[in-house]
């Protein structure tokens, strides 16, 4: 048997929204970290990669809801 989707209650939509704050403020750290540490290394070009992944990761973030877990 399948189990319902679950209701999203009040609380439940804060603690989302919450959680997704917290990882794109994430996201968004680690690429400012990211390109800081390029502008030291003599081998920038994998950390601007790296800091073009979580620019993107925290921009596609904005996109999820709480209903398509």
């Amino acid at each position: 048997m399948s189990t319902p989707p679950p209701t999203i209650t009040p609380d439940y939509q804060r603690g989302w929204d919450a959680a997704l704050a917290a990882v794109r403020q994430w996201h968004e750290a680690q690429a400012k970290k990211s390109l800081i540490l390029a502008n030291r290394s003599r081998f920038p070009k994998n950390l601007e990669r790296e800091a073009d992944m979580h620019r993107n990761a925290a921009e596609q973030i904005a996109f999820l809801r709480a209903d398509d877990v």
